[in-house]
């Protein structure tokens, strides 16, 4: 069910309760687990960095940075989907290996933008390091809440009317945030919008043949491509 923005709320704190807590340590321990294994730089998003979990959190890890889809892919032999997305004409096409339904990593296909870069740090984000040390992180959820984290669960409180200091709290440019509170406010009002291009490579296709491919029609995609590289 999708989540409704919350406009207004003052801070509170939210205790959690025993449930949550082993929750949120099993997603974790699953984040790490698949951390461990790629060979590059990689952190978790979300409800797992921030510790908001709730029964059906996504686990997703993202590779900030474009790398050969194979070299990660040949380290999970079961993998359920393979999907490439690109949610504008103007944002970075996405690879998204799914290892079960709610469990995936995410590898841009050309380089992010710095507000897609700053988008994670707005939801939240930790890395290995982080995970290991039990680091919770302060981010956004979907109801444009600021959730920050405390030893007995997290404050939160709605974000508008406070995007200033949500920005700088979270070290990410003001525009980002506008952005944010703008598509999912309007989200809110019309329901979920669709994405520009979601595709699927054939079995024995790579990410970045696929990718090309699609190009080669599609001049969106191509001007992106040629654009960042």
């Amino acid at each position: 069910m999708r989540e409704k923005v919350i406009r207004v709320k003052d801070a509170v704190e939210v205790i959690y309760e025993d449930w949550r807590w082993s929750l949120l340590h099993s997603l974790r321990e699953k984040a790490r687990e698949i951390m461990k294994k790629i060979p590059y730089e990689s952190f978790v998003h979300g409800s797992v960095a921030r510790g908001d979990v709730k029964e059906g959190s996504d686990v997703d890890i993202v590779i900030p940075y474009p790398v050969p889809t194979y070299s990660v892919e040949i380290l999970f032999p079961n993998i359920y989907d393979r999907v490439i997305v690109m949610a504008t004409p103007n944002t970075v096409p996405k690879a998204h290996i799914y290892l079960e339904e709610k469990v995936s990593i995410t590898i841009p296909l050309v380089k992010f933008s710095r507000r897609e870069e700053e988008f994670y740090s707005f939801a939240g984000k930790v890395g290995l390091e982080d995970i290991l040390n039990g680091r919770r992180v302060m981010g956004v959820n979907k109801k444009l809440l600021a959730i920050e984290p405390t030893e007995r669960g997290h404050i939160e409180y709605s974000i508008i009317g406070r995007e200033g200091a949500v920005a700088k709290k979270l070290n990410i440019g003001l525009d980002v945030v506008e952005e944010r509170i703008r598509v999912l406010t309007t989200r809110d009002k019309i329901g979920r919008t669709g994405v520009f291009l979601k595709t699927r490579p054939a079995e024995d296709e790579s990410f970045e043949e696929h990718l090309e491919k699609i190009s080669h029609r599609n001049p969106a995609v191509k001007r992106i491509m040629e654009e960042r590289g």
